[in-house]
């Protein structure tokens, strides 16, 4: 044994080596190196001064066990370990235990037990690995300082790395593996920096940051996580409230990426976050985080949430291949981003509600599996130079008192309509909508702006203002659209200056009943109806209007409509303007040029006024209406009434359910009656209940119940609109019940037909979202009771069901038409049918052969009435052809058209 101290000391067996490594460091001076033999020694250690453990055979041939409490305790002094493996005997205790001094570790492995780290300490580790605690792996309290370089930190039963106080830690290079917890959890004012670290198969948060701390993660990644990729709770990154000003400035230079002149102390630049069981970055309370340059994918909840009050800053964050929307805010949150990606969501991709606001500047939405951008609540947004395409719903949607502000931004692609205002308000700017169902429909009482902004090739209208709505419309262009180029309905209030118009397939500008809109510089080309239409009661100044080439009559005002024509120009065409019985129309220094049949004066363009021409004419071959008036007129509602009754009577069987439609239109025609007369209406649900099994005509009754209604002017349009659950029902919280007001809105003046209504109520789901259709149903048909008809349809047993499911439903549905499955007579004279109308004949064999084939078919799941006899229709045809194909040349004319016995299919191929 050595009896004087001196630089260098051994541990182990030999001549002048302590035999325990406690002696050796009491025994060495300052600055001495501690050799270390190989073995395993059963003591703990107590580190004060500046010495240098080393383990003389390299990692892995020393294990230091505690004997009791750390295996390794430092107060003070810079000491160094260095190939040693250090063991705690309690999991949930500390292994190594620093309360002061400069510790350093390289190349060590412990295991056992944590690290702790407390005081004002500075703890270098460099190239350890620390496994097995049973609680935290890596604990740091007070002011301490700790650096991990190229460490691992492995399988921790609670977090790996928790950072508490006003501690600090800054990790290059690390690995956390399969934490019990979280991967880092810091709190209180505690700072993390973390450099190309990989956080992976944690039980909670990757990273969680609460309280006031801050966090810098630059280049690292986080995945496979149980809940959140990164968490931000509290006050976490809020400068001002963790550190000083000057403090904050150095983080701020230090930092470097990502670069963004936010104050907030939270920074993720370059990270990516993939396969989180939750949310990839969720900002909640007050906390406030800046995303550079991330990358989010494959997550399992929204890429990323911010709530409560949290601030995020995005820059060119990218975010794809999500199992919810990509960006989400609520409550009073509030992001700003540019330059991001949000695309292959699963849901929205934008999706804002409460009191949140969102800044977009140069991004791009796109390939959602909802509406791209969905605004609710008072949420407001702002989207400058974006992108959103690619969705089967809205591109953007602006529902209850939401806010959007948009400027240069392009919509493309949306299965439904592009811009969508749905209660909220709106100002669109040097926008573009492009290949859509319907360009832009705006439905609110507020009065969106629309200005210098192009809507080309959608499906339906171009830009639609909805009854009661209000539109500022300032150099919009409307291009190929197939239906109206801009629709203003009943009661609409729009001011519309220097717009353009050219090939749509519809008319130009249609005015609705009773609308009063300011026109002004409205210019219309290449239109396949009307350039503007007026309907009945249409009124509201048009000015310096320029129409040409128009294939229905350039102007065309329906009786009642009073509008104002003032220095309107007309060119081409086959009328300049019609004007029908009761219409007074005011013309000021109106011309038309190259009009075969002109009312207007002929001529260049107006110039100066010429004072007031009027001309009435009654609409003839030239005219027509949005929805073909013109027709409509040639045919008085009691021919209609008899057309409907024919083709009602044509119908094969359906005995009672044709006496019940006639009873409820001789009981519709006395409800008329005594309405003209002043008399109040018996009570009256027209609702009804079409119970049946599928192929027994219900579609069929339905459409013409619609017609009845309509030709008795108890509906205004008559239409049907058929609906099913998928049509009604959304797949998330909120988006119910605007798909069914959607499809209700669509029914509005005509008939509602909802098939297998049942599954809205599935067996054994009360929270089906099912039940949120039924109840929004229930209120628009109350509110909408004199302008739709609803008919529910499906399996006799299952309308019962269905009818029990809610209380207002009993009420409304009060009257239920039974559809009896057809005969087999009825089912001869449905194949019969058929076959006159394509031009077969059935010899009398053929129609024995008939009878005695739906009289042994089975009636199980599968037989579908009509249906079924259309394909023993269908399948006759296939098999004659077969039959005389093989000698064409020599089939007589009568052989192309009989249909013979050999025919019929064998009843099991039915």
């Amino acid at each position: 044994m050595l009896t004087k101290k001196s630089s260098w000391e051994r541990v182990g067996s030999g001549w002048g080596a302590h035999s325990t490594i406690g002696a050796a460091v009491r025994a060495a001076a300052e600055g001495s190196t501690v050799s270390v033999q190989p073995g395993t020694y059963g003591e703990s250690v107590v580190l004060d001064r500046d010495v240098t453990l080393v383990a003389e055979k390299g990692p892995g041939t020393v294990r230091i066990v505690a004997a009791r409490g750390p295996a390794v305790t430092v107060h003070g002094g810079k000491p160094v370990l260095r190939d040693l493996t250090v063991e705690g005997t309690a999991p949930a205790e500390a292994a190594i235990l620093v309360r002061g001094g400069a510790p350093a570790a390289q190349g060590c492995e412990i295991t056992g037990g944590r690290v702790e780290v407390t005081g004002d300490a500075m703890v270098t580790l460099k190239s350890c690995s620390i496994t097995g605690a049973d609680a935290v792996a890596v604990r740091l309290t007070g002011t301490s300082r700790t650096v991990l370089e190229d460490c691992s930190v492995l399988s921790a039963g609670g977090d790996a790395i928790a950072a508490d106080d006003d501690a600090r830690v800054e990790c290059t290079g690390a690995l956390i593996d399969g934490a019990g917890v979280r991967g880092v959890h810091l709190t209180g004012t505690a700072h993390g920096r973390f450099t190309r670290c990989e956080v992976r198969n944690t039980h909670a948060a990757a990273v969680h940051a609460e309280g006031r701390s801050a966090l810098v993660l630059n280049e690292c990644r986080l995945y496979d996580t149980g809940a959140q990729g990164v968490r931000l709770s509290g006050t976490a990154g809020r400068r001002a409230a963790a550190r000083g000003d000057a403090e904050q400035r150095r983080d701020a230079a230090s930092a470097q990426e990502p670069r963004t002149s936010s104050s907030h102390a939270i920074l993720l630049g370059r990270c990516e976050i993939f396969r989180t069981a939750g949310t990839g970055v969720l900002a909640e309370d007050e906390a406030a985080a800046v995303l550079d340059k991330c990358h989010i994918h494959d997550t399992k909840r929204a890429a990323i949430f911010a709530s409560g009050a949290g601030t995020l800053e995005l820059e060119g964050v990218r975010v794809v291949d999500v199992a919810d929307s990509g960006l989400a805010v609520a409550d009073d949150a509030t992001v700003r981003a540019r330059g991001a990606t949000f695309a292959r969501t699963s849901a929205n991709g934008l999706y804002a509600t409460g009191q949140a606001q969102v800044t977009l500047a140069d991004c791009e939405i796109s390939d959602s599996a909802y509406t791209a951008v969905h605004l609710g609540g008072g949420a407001r947004a702002t989207l400058s130079e974006c992108r959103v395409k690619d969705t089967p719903e809205y591109g953007i949607r602006v529902c209850e008192q939401a806010e959007l502000t948009a400027e240069g931004t392009r919509v493309q692609d949306a299965g439904m309509t592009g811009v969508f205002v749905d209660g909220g308000d709106a100002s669109l700017r040097d926008c573009r909508v492009e290949r859509a169902q319907t360009g832009i429909s705006l439905r609110t009482t507020h009065r969106p702006l629309v200005a210098d902004c192009e809507i080309s090739a959608v499906a339906e209208v171009g830009l639609e203002v909805g009854p009661g709505s209000g539109a500022v419309i300032d150099g919009l262009r409307v291009q190929r659209t197939r239906s109206t180029g801009v629709f203003l309905d009943a009661g609409a209030t729009a001011r519309i200056d220097d717009c353009t118009m050219t090939d749509v397939e519809g008319s130009g500008l249609y005015v609705g009943k009773g609308t009063r809109p300011r026109v002004r510089g409205l210019t219309v080309e290449r239109i396949a109806r009307n350039g503007v239409f007026l309907a009945e009661e249409a009124a509201g100044v048009f000015e310096d209007c320029r129409i040409s080439d128009a294939g229905f009559p350039a102007i065309y005002v329906e009786a009642a409509a009073t509008p104002v024509l003032r220095r309107c120009f007309v060119t081409g065409g086959d009328h300049d303007l019609v004007v029908c019985d009761g219409a007074e129309p005011v013309i000021e220094d109106c011309r038309s040029d190259g009009v075969r049949e002109a009312t207007l004066p002929q001529g260049g363009a107006p110039t100066a006024a010429l004072g007031a021409v009027v001309s009435v004419r009654t609409p003839g071959a030239g005219g027509t209406t949005a929805a073909d008036a013109d027709e409509d007129a040639a045919v008085s509602p009691e021919e209609r009434l008899a057309e409907l009754r024919a083709e009602l009577d044509r119908l094969v069987g359906l005995d009672g359910v044709k006496r019940d439609v006639v009873g409820l239109t001789k009981l519709m025609q006395m409800v008329k009656v005594r309405k003209e007369a002043g008399l109040p209406p018996p009570p009256l649900s027209r609702h009804l209940v079409f119970a049946g099994n599928p192929g027994t005509g219900k579609t069929t009754v339905a459409r013409l119940y619609g017609g009845f209604l309509h030709a008795l002017g108890l509906l205004q349009r008559g239409h049907l609109v058929e609906a099913d659950r998928g049509a009604l029902v959304g797949e998330y919280v909120g988006h119910t019940a605007p798909k069914t007001q959607a499809v209700f809105r669509r029914a509005l003046g005509g008939v509602l037909f909802i098939d297998e209504a049942y599954s809205l109520v599935p067996h054994a789901q009360p929270n089906d979202f099912g039940q949120e259709a039924i109840s929004t149903l229930v209120k628009l048909m109350e509110d909408h009771r004199d302008d739709i008809v609803v008919i529910v349809a499906g399996y006799p047993g299952e309308m019962r069901r269905f009818l029990a499911s809610n209380a207002g439903l009993g009420s409304r549905f009060n009257r239920t038409l039974t559809f009896e499955d057809y005969r087999p007579d009825e089912l001869v004279r449905i194949v019969e049918y058929h076959a006159d109308t394509h031009q077969y004949a059935c010899t009398p064999e053929t129609v024995d052969a008939l009878h005695r084939l739906f009289e042994e078919l089975p009636r199980g799941e599968q037989f579908g009435n009509g249906r079924t006899a259309r394909q023993v229709f269908q399948l006759m045809t296939e098999r004659q052809a077969q039959r005389i194909a093989d000698d064409l040349d020599a089939a007589a004319a009568g052989d192309l058209t009989t249909l013979l016995p050999a025919d019929l299919p064998p009843v099991e191929a039915v």
